[in-house]
């Protein structure tokens, strides 16, 4: 198992020889993230990261590292610490030991949540969340980058640079024909492909991805494969799965958790032979 990546090669996370944090503070919410510095290709990197809840290590010495436009599939079993890896990626939970970061100069550990999502990573959980009453073309408006504030998006009017970034998310991921529905209207799957795009609307570098078929169709679920493979390359797209049939037909790379820890990563091939994930997780 390969666990050596090139280190951050700036520990000041500095932009201008100001912190990016505390850049931010002093500039305001509407400042922009540095551009974002992956000329190592990795572009996240978690290190030792130690999490403990009342003495129970939800994580443990766990290293990991994602390559830049990669699609890295995790899995292990339930409490293998893979929700509280990504709390810790988007700024959600802290960890008691360990670093983090995203790219060569952004420590996410010295970032809040907004920032971290400012600065090119995304998040989608289990459950869709979308606007129910909003059409599918408002939704995606709705997550459209860019200034947020109230009376921007009451009287702002999308221009054709605006609107072409939206239609092209649309055929993206597949509900072009669906623009002027309801969310509310939608079925399970079409909620997911929405929500992924609501995401996309924020060009992330870094897409999570977290149990994207579970309740879907066996047709929803191949169009989720071919969207998932269709993302990475311009994105880096980390996906958290159950379903080992859906991870064997996207995964190249997989890391395995277990107890907190790596317990195995490669080829999904490989890994499916190796006997302690047999005994761990996939032999249940």
């Amino acid at each position: 198992m390969n666990t050596t990546a090139p280190t951050p090669a700036k520990r000041g996370a500095d932009y201008f020889g100001m912190p990016y944090a505390r850049l931010l503070k002093r500039r305001g919410s509407d400042a922009q993230p540095p551009e974002l510095d992956t000329s190592h290709r990795t572009v996240l990197y978690l290190e030792d990261i130690t999490v403990s809840f009342d003495g129970f290590k939800a994580l443990n010495a766990l290293t990991l590292y994602i390559d830049v436009g990669e699609l890295r599939c995790i899995i292990g079993p339930n409490g293998a610490g893979k929700t509280t890896m990504m709390d810790v990626i988007t700024g959600k939970t802290r960890p008691d030991h360990g670093s983090a970061w995203f790219g060569q100069t952004l420590d996410l550990l010295a970032m809040s949540e907004p920032e971290i999502v400012q600065a090119g990573i995304g998040r989608k959980f289990q459950r869709p969340t979308v606007f129910q009453n909003h059409t599918v073309f408002q939704n995606l408006e709705l997550a459209m980058a860019g200034d947020k504030r109230v009376w921007t998006i009451l009287f702002a009017k999308l221009g054709a640079l605006q609107r072409e970034r939206i239609e092209k998310v649309l055929e993206t991921v597949g509900l072009k024909d669906q623009t002027s529905l309801l969310a509310g209207s939608l079925s399970h799957g079409q909620k997911q492909w929405l929500e992924i795009g609501m995401l996309l609307m924020q060009e992330p570098k870094l897409l999570l991805v977290d149990e994207p078929v579970a309740g879907m169709t066996p047709q929803e679920t191949e169009r989720t494969a071919e969207l998932l493979l269709s993302l990475a390359g311009e994105r880096s797209v980390v996906v958290v799965e159950h379903d080992m049939d859906f991870v064997r037909s996207i995964a190249k790379k997989v890391t395995v958790l277990h107890q907190g820890s790596v317990l195995a990563e490669g080829p999904i091939d490989e890994v499916q032979r190796n006997p302690q994930v047999v005994e761990v997780y996939l032999g249940e």
